[in-house]
C-alpha cells in the first residue's frame, strides 16, 4: 500500500511540475540561506581560533589606556618602559615568558625597492611568546638587544617582495635613515583578524627602535605568556598587581592600563558570531515557514481539484487514512524536494562565498541533516490540514462535484 501510495503521489506531482516547483521555491530559499549562513558563520568561528593561535600560546597583552576616560575626562596614561619589563620577568609567578612591542610603520628601502613597512621593536622572547619562528637566520643574541646593534628580522612577505624569494640572510636594509643587516627570516603567518598582512614587518632590537626610530624609551606594549593555559588567571592578576603597585595607584582609582587575555578575546568573538549567525539563522528561517505556508495553500488548491477523484476511491473502498496519507506524503515529498535543492544551492553559495570573505569552508553535516529534517517536517505539518480535508469529504458530495 505504501509503495502504491508513493507512486501516485509522483505521479500527482510529475502532473504538474512548474506549479510543484513554484511551491517549494520558499523551502528552497529558506534551507539555502540557512545553511549559507550557518556555514560561514562556523568559518568565521574557525579563523578566529586559528588567529588567536597564531599570535600565540596562553598569551596576553599588557598596554597603557585601559580607564583612558573618566567622568568624561581624559586621561594620561603614562608608558611602559624597560625597567617594568624587567620587573615583571622577576616577579610574576606562572610567567612563560615576556617580550616588549613597539611598532611604526617606516619607510624602508632594498636596492632599488621602496615601500613603507611596519617596524617592530622587540628582542628574542618574541619568537616564544608570539609563537614565530625564524624558519632562516637565528634570533638576536643578549648583547645586540642591549647594544641595539643594527640587525633585523623579515618576515616572509618582505623576503618575497623585497628579496625576490631569495636569502636576505646578510643582506643590507635601510629602514628610515638606519642601515641594518638582515640576520632571521620569519614563517609566515598570513592575514590578520580583521585585515592586513602580519608577515609584511621587520624586527629590530628594542634599544635600537628607541634609540633611532621613535627616539625615546618608552615601551608601547608588553606581549606575555603563561606557561600553561591553566595559569592564565594567575599571570594575569599578578601583572595587573605588580603594575598598580609600580604605578602607584590607589586601591579605589582605576587602573590606567589593562591586561587583555586572548581567550577572552576569542570566546567573546565567538560568542557575538554566534549570536549573529543565529539572529540571521532566525530570519532566514522564516522562508521556511512562508514556504510551508505555500505548501498548504497549493495542497489546499489540489484537494479542490481532485475532490471528484478523492469520491471515487472512497466510495469504492479507500480508507479515510489511506486517502490522508497520500496528502501527505505529497507535502512531505514537495518539501523534502525543496530542502534537497535548497542544501545543494546552499553549499554551492557557501563555498564560493566563503573565499571571497577570506574564511574557511566547514561542510557541517550536522546542519545540513537538521535543515533537511526541517524541511520535510515543515511538509508534513502543514500538509495536515489539507490531507484532513481530503480524508473527511463525504464520497457522496465529492462524486457530485464538478
Amino acid at each position: 500500500m505504501l509503495i502504491n501510495t508513493l507512486l501516485m503521489s509522483l505521479r500527482e506531482i510529475r502532473r504538474n511540475l512548474l506549479r510543484s516547483g513554484l511551491t517549494v521555491l520558499g523551502i528552497i530559499i529558506g534551507v539555502a540561506a540557512v545553511i549559507i549562513i550557518v556555514t560561514l558563520g562556523a568559518g568565521t568561528t574557525r579563523q578566529v581560533q586559528d588567529e588567536i593561535s597564531k599570535m600565540g600560546s596562553n598569551m596576553l597583552v599588557l598596554s597603557p589606556g585601559a580607564g583612558n576616560r573618566m567622568g568624561g575626562q581624559s586621561v594620561t596614561s603614562p608608558p611602559f618602559d624597560l625597567f617594568d619589563l624587567a620587573a615583571i620577568r622577576r616577579e610574576v609567578e606562572g610567567l612563560g615568558g615576556a617580550t616588549p612591542v613597539n611598532m611604526r610603520p617606516t619607510q624602508v628601502v632594498v636596492g632599488n625597492e621602496n615601500r613603507r613597512i611596519n617596524i617592530m621593536g622587540s628582542d628574542s622572547d618574541f619568537s616564544s611568546v608570539r609563537n614565530w619562528k625564524v624558519v632562516e637566520g637565528r634570533l638576536f643574541t643578549a648583547s645586540e638587544v642591549r647594544s641595539g646593534k643594527a640587525s633585523c628580522i623579515v618576515g616572509s612577505s618582505v623576503k618575497r617582495d623585497m628579496f625576490n624569494n631569495q636569502s636576505p640572510i646578510g643582506a643590507t636594509l635601510r629602514i628610515g635613515k638606519v642601515n641594518c643587516v638582515v640576520i632571521g627570516s620569519l614563517e609566515s603567518k598570513g592575514q590578520a583578524m580583521f585585515g592586513g598582512d602580519q608577515d609584511e614587518i621587520i624586527v629590530v632590537p628594542i634599544r635600537l627602535f628607541q634609540r633611532r626610530l621613535s627616539g625615546n624609551t618608552r615601551v608601547d606594549n608588553v606581549y606575555l605568556s603563561a606557561r600553561t593555559p591553566e595559569e592564565i588567571g594567575l599571570v594575569k592578576t599578578e601583572v595587573e598587581k605588580l603594575m598598580r603597585e609600580r604605578r602607584q595607584i590607589a586601591d579605589d582609582a582605576q587602573s590606567d592600563f589593562n591586561v587583555r587575555d586572548m581567550t577572552e578575546v576569542s570566546t567573546m568573538v565567538q560568542s557575538t558570531t554566534g549570536v549573529l549567525t543565529g539572529f540571521l539563522s532566525a530570519i532566514a528561517a522564516v522562508s521556511l515557514l512562508v514556504g510551508g505556508i505555500g505548501i498548504m495553500n497549493i495542497m489546499l488548491v489540489s484537494v479542490t481539484e481532485r475532490t471528484r477523484e478523492i469520491g471515487i476511491r472512497l466510495a469504492i473502498g479507500a480508507l479515510e487514512k489511506e486517502v490522508m496519507l497520500q496528502f501527505l506524503i505529497e507535502a512531505a515529498m514537495l518539501s523534502a524536494f525543496g530542502g534537497l535543492v535548497g542544501i545543494l544551492l546552499g553549499l554551492l553559495g557557501a563555498a564560493a562565498i566563503a573565499p571571497a570573505l577570506n574564511v574557511p569552508f566547514i561542510l557541517q553535516p550536522s546542519t545540513v541533516m537538521t535543515a533537511f529534517a526541517f524541511s520535510a517536517a515543515v511538509g508534513v505539518v502543514f500538509g495536515f490540514m489539507p490531507a484532513r480535508r481530503a480524508a473527511r469529504l463525504d464520497p457522496i458530495e465529492a462524486l457530485r462535484h464538478e
